[in-house]
């Protein structure tokens, strides 16, 4: 199961994204430039930046998530968002013992392809231990054989067995991730995950770290999601039609719950 949490984030991000609009546009100097950044006047900074597009300031703020429970197949479209630091769980230094994965939505819905897929899974972990075994004896043979000590030859053996076994591993298999980016990075990563045109598991996660972050910083994020939700649909022929039902459903996310 997806899980997700904000780890941490910039202290006070919108009052200090406020700061940063305030000196590109008075004369204030450092010693004052927090000066008189009440809510409102901080509200008004972060509308100002909105209608003027004048994004920079945004990049001030940052936030950190831990993300576990999604597959290698996220974490092929999530890297992509290159403006973005990340830590992924490692399949060198990690020994995937039953390895846990990600079924798709459609799959789960019918009996007939869930077992299926679930077979697929289990023999994908069958040859994994099989290879790996047979990779780790051979790598243990030659360091003893090198006269490296038995209880050390066994973990470089084992990380050599399983470097190479992981490449048996499907798109399906699990990962953690820990991903550090700045509010202008997620407002683009929400412009274009959000959408009802991304694929089903990282639009499920964008949701996720969009409730976090409006949790925080409402103002900062009041207008994010994907296109439709404050202006027209960007998807031209491509648009799902339904965006009167998207705004609804994210003026339902930004609820407490």
């Amino acid at each position: 199961m997806m899980k997700v949490r904000l780890l941490a984030y910039t202290p006070d991000p919108e009052r200090l994204i406020a700061a940063a609009a305030k000196n590109c546009y008075s004369a204030s100097n450092v010693d004052g430039i927090l000066d008189g950044l009440t809510e409102e006047k901080t509200n008004q900074f972060l509308e100002m930046l909105t209608d003027l597009g004048h994004e920079s300031p945004i990049e001030h703020a940052s936030f950190s998530f831990a993300i576990e429970g999604v597959s290698r197949s996220l974490l092929a479209q999530i890297t992509r968002h290159r403006i973005a630091s990340f830590s992924v769980q490692s399949q060198r230094y990690v020994r995937e013992r039953g390895f846990e994965y990600v079924a798709p939505p459609e799959i789960e819905k019918l009996p007939e392809a869930k077992a299926i897929f679930d077979k697929a899974m289990d023999d994908d972990q069958k040859t994994y231990e099989a290879l790996t075994t047979v990779l780790l004896e051979k790598h243990l043979q030659t360091l003893l054989e090198q006269g490296v000590p038995e209880k050390k030859a066994r973990s470089q053996a084992e990380k050599q067995a399983i470097e190479d076994a992981r490449y048996v591993l499907p798109n399906a298999c699990a990962t953690r991730i820990v991903m550090t980016a700045n509010a202008r990075s997620l407002q683009n990563f929400f412009r274009l995950r959000c959408c009802e045109r991304a694929q089903w598991e990282i639009r499920a996660l964008a949701e996720e770290m969009y409730k976090l972050v409006y949790a925080v910083a409402p103002t900062l994020f009041r207008k994010s999601g994907p296109p439709c939700v404050a202006g027209p649909c960007t998807e031209g022929k491509m648009n799902c039609g339904r965006a009167q039902e998207i705004r609804a459903h994210y003026e339902a996310l930004r609820q407490p719950e």
